[in-house]
């Protein structure tokens, strides 16, 4: 009968204990939610100086400058003065914010921002209060949001949708492209439209130039932008309905092996400089002289181009004429760029939403709230896309704009950009992917032969999954 007692009594203990622990958490939680609310209070701070951690493109096209210049003037009356923090583009928040040295405001990618809500470096952000919070899409605001104490909060505000696209000379087209380059008759160069021309194309600039000329060239160990082709062929990062799931890694599932067949494929019309970094360096003077034709990057470089076409004795108005930039090619649906028999699909790209966040350690966060508000504003948003060439998340400037800008925001929405997924252990995925690519580009170009069979390459992509799933839970002791 004790017995009995002491066993009553030590359920009743078990569930007063867990009553107990759901409370604290509950506490937590609302004082998570309470906190947030009481930072950002609206009432602005007077006589503070933020500081501001922007990319360097940015910079150096005068574009913060602007901005800077744009809100002191607008706040001038409260004393408030946002500065250029005067540190790298990717200074880590983690290392210096607790001891003072990080910025207030700091501009980054998804991934990049996101991995500091861990450890609690950002503050969750009342977005719903900004201007710009109803013409931005689900999709952009789902790259900030994170479970915090079992609520959900937005961490970030998207400024621009980063998206791979395709850049190339206008006037290294093909002469004859109208009537040998154009099999669908609809007005737009084949070379642009689809991989298998553009690798076939390639072959002949090869050929014609005795091999001092090139027609696509792009780092391939490069696995943003590769990651794209195993996309494609339904491979994914990580698994679960919101691909958070680190245990389930995917380049090798489905039929992503295709996507190394591209690779190994577009390797050939290259050299091996596509096995490491120096094409991704180079591509923006080496497109000025005419040694390449086309290769891929981000909306927000275009900018660059146009500079160095003007460096190498162009004008302006000719250089803005003839380097164009359109969204990716589509792909061969069978998997292999020599056979078109099967028609062509729209190629998946891996992308991100590049935004703003508020560190946990700013003394100012109305202030600091005021500025993400003004810097995401259409008049803002409108003068950078004009400086920098980006792609705005803001719908309406999207459409306003439209082009590439409206076709990227549909994108996005329509699932064909595969936003990073923002998780810390994204960092484990990029060298063992980029090996493998660095791998199939060479294997093409020295004949060494090993990845010359899909069963070959799938047992390789296979060890991909395998080493980015050890990186994250079984070489961290997870």
């Amino acid at each position: 009968m004790k017995r009995n007692i002491a066993v009553v009594f030590s359920h009743v203990a078990v569930v007063l204990a867990l009553i107990i622990v759901m409370g604290v958490l509950g506490l937590i939680a609302a004082n998570v939610s309470a906190a947030a609310k009481e930072k950002f209070t609206g009432e602005l701070e007077r006589n503070v100086t933020l500081r501001i951690l922007e990319n360097d493109t940015a910079k150096e096209q005068g574009y913060l400058k602007e901005l800077l210049d744009a809100f002191n003037a607008e706040y001038a009356e409260y004393g408030i003065k946002a500065v250029d923090a005067n540190m790298d583009q990717y200074t880590d928040l983690e290392t210096g914010g607790p001891f003072g040295y990080g910025p207030d405001v700091l501009y980054q990618a998804n991934d990049a921002l996101m991995k500091y809500v861990d450890g609690k470096h950002i503050l969750p952000l009342p977005v719903e209060e900004l201007d710009c919070y109803e013409f931005i899409g689900e999709k952009a605001w789902a790259a900030y949001k994170a479970q915090a104490m079992g609520q959900e909060y937005t961490f970030g505000v998207p400024v621009n949708i980063q998206q791979p696209l395709l850049y190339y000379r206008a006037d290294l087209l093909p002469e004859n492209w109208r009537t040998e380059w154009d099999d669908d008759k609809n007005g737009v160069p084949d070379v642009i439209e689809n991989w298998s021309a553009m690798y076939r194309y390639s072959q002949q600039i090869r050929r014609d130039s005795g091999g001092s000329k090139y027609g696509y060239m792009k780092s391939l160990n490069d696995g943003y932008f590769a990651s794209g082709y195993f996309l494609s062929y339904g491979g994914y990062v990580f698994g679960g309905e919101d691909g958070k799931d680190t245990k389930d890694i995917g380049f090798s599932k489905n039929d992503g092996v295709n996507g190394a067949r591209i690779i190994r494929q577009l390797a050939t019309v290259m050299n091996l400089e596509c096995t490491e970094d120096t094409i991704t360096r180079n591509s923006y003077s080496r497109m000025a002289q005419g040694t390449y034709f086309a290769t891929m990057t981000t909306p927000d470089v275009y900018t660059l181009f146009i500079k160095e076409m003007v460096n190498a004795g162009y004008t302006e108005e000719y250089a803005l004429e003839n380097i164009k930039t359109v969204d990716v090619p589509k792909l061969p649906v069978s998997g292999d760029l020599e056979d078109e028999s099967q028609g062509f699909k729209d190629m998946t790209v891996m992308g991100g939403v590049n935004g703003y966040a508020i560190s946990s350690y700013t003394k100012a966060p109305n202030a600091a709230l005021a500025f993400v508000n003004f810097a995401t504003s259409y008049k803002m948003l409108e003068r950078r896309s004009a400086l920098l060439g980006i792609s705005p998340a803001r719908s309406d400037l999207a459409e306003v704009l439209g082009g590439l800008n409206q076709t990227i925001n549909e994108n996005l929405a329509s699932g064909l950009v595969y936003v990073m997924p923002s998780v810390r252990a994204l960092g484990q995925v990029w060298t063992p992917l980029q090996t493998y690519c660095a791998r199939l580009a060479d294997d093409a170009l020295t004949g060494k032969n090993a990845f010359t069979t899909l069963e070959a390459m799938k047992k390789g992509l296979e060890n991909v999954d395998k080493q980015i799933y050890d990186s994250i839970h079984t070489l961290s002791g997870s």
